[in-house]
């Protein structure tokens, strides 16, 4: 019998995609948690192209009551107009040219980093280099000091740590109260950290994205304290998990390919190949969810008004419509229009600068090690998040 990478990496059953099944049917009603699923390529690509009909605000429909304050602003949750307009706020400090411009410096870090365990026999990626790279960089960028990054990491743990998933099940009703009261703590404490930035930017302004979040204004007002402060935790935490999960994934999967490192190695032009191949085979986040604003019809599918949808990114990415042997991770893979990092108005913001972190960081790291791989003694460890797929400890040996 052949032991599947899911099987020999442990991941979640839920993670269905990774242990190579897929739904009967791209959309279907979960009954157990009264929500439907679209896990077709096509299909995905439909919902998330149209937020007039599937709209990205939850909140109404959830069954549990939520703080305004703790999700006004987050651009993840909000429709147009008012998302072109806060999106718009900050699209220039991720263009192209900006980020390219930030290579050296994400190099130097890199190479910094790489330093501190040069010499070593092993070292867990995740504490050495995955995390505090992309951290230092959006930190650098947002205006707030790298050296705080325990406490982001200390924040993100605890936001991600829930292992239940979104269900309008009144029977899970209980669990979602009480992972969403989890995350209430860090998600203030990290608003107030950012707003007294904020305030000390209002008499002391900087070239950094906080003093532009201050200085901002929507239809001639300004950010509320809550909008600036969950636009900046959004940036903070989507600017560094992201890619920490894409380094992670993208070693273990050349590790688990030695072939595919091997012509890796000896081609560095397919690098962004890889990871892009990492992103749909492993994508970091699995799902994202929408709202029904009226009756629609996919896939022969009939869905009423006021529903919760969970769009399956990761396995709409396995689709075996779209993908020629879907389950086969192939660095060579062309094309490859994954949805790894979203599509339509809410494309990723950081997703030219999570590919630069990964091409610069993962060169460095194969050139810095030329017999890097994972240490089988020491059993891999993901996390915990049902709708996240990527390792928080991955320890690797160095000869």
């Amino acid at each position: 019998m052949t032991t599947t990478l899911a099987e020999r990496w442990g991941i979640d059953q839920r993670h269905f995609w990774m242990h190579g099944e897929q739904p009967a049917q791209p959309v279907r009603h979960d009954e157990a948690r009264k929500l439907w699923a679209v896990s077709g390529y096509q299909e995905a690509v439909q919902v998330i192209g149209d937020p007039q009909r599937f709209s990205s605000d939850l909140v109404p429909l959830l069954p549990i009551d939520i703080d305004p304050a703790l999700t006004d602003g987050n651009l993840i949750q909000m429709d147009p107009p008012g998302h072109r307009e806060l999106r718009t706020l900050v699209s220039h400090a991720f263009t192209r040219k900006v980020v390219a411009d930030l290579e050296p410096r994400i190099a130097e870090v890199t190479g910094e980093l790489l330093d501190e365990v040069t010499g070593q026999d092993r070292f867990d990626l995740v504490t050495a280099l995955a995390y505090p790279l992309p951290v230092i960089v959006i930190a650098e960028l947002l205006g707030v000091p790298a050296s705080d990054q325990q406490l982001f990491k200390e924040w993100a743990h605890a936001l991600f740590a829930s292992q239940a998933e979104l269900s309008m099940n009144e029977d899970d009703l209980a669990e979602q109260e009480a992972g969403m009261s989890e995350q209430n703590r860090p998600a203030a404490e990290m608003g107030e950290y950012l707003l007294a930035h904020a305030a000390e930017r209002r008499s002391k302004p900087r070239e950094d994205l906080l003093t532009k979040l201050v200085e901002a204004e929507v239809d001639g007002k300004g950010l509320t304290d809550a909008q600036l402060a969950n636009f900046a935790s959004l940036l903070l935490l989507a600017g560094h998990v992201t890619t920490t999960m894409l380094l992670g994934n993208t070693v273990l999967c050349l590790d688990a390919h030695p072939e595919q490192l091997a012509r890796l190695r000896a081609d560095r032009a397919l690098l962004p190949g890889a990871i892009e191949e990492s992103v749909r085979f492993m994508t970091p986040f699995t799902a994202l969810y929408r709202a029904t604003t009226t009756e629609v019809e996919i896939a022969g599918q009939r869905i009423p008004e006021k529903q919760v949808v969970t769009v399956q990114l990761a396995a709409a990415n396995r689709d075996a419509r779209q993908w020629a042997d879907p389950m086969t991770f192939d660095i060579t893979r062309d094309p490859n229009p994954h949805l790894g990092f979203g599509r339509g108005i809410h494309f990723c913001l950081g997703a030219p600068l999570a590919r630069l972190e990964g091409r610069v960081a993962l060169n460095l790291l194969l050139d810095r090690f030329p017999a890097l791989r994972t240490d089988p003694t020491t059993p891999l460890k993901f996390m915990s998040s049902p709708d996240a797929m990527g390792v928080s400890e991955l320890t690797l040996l160095t000869s």
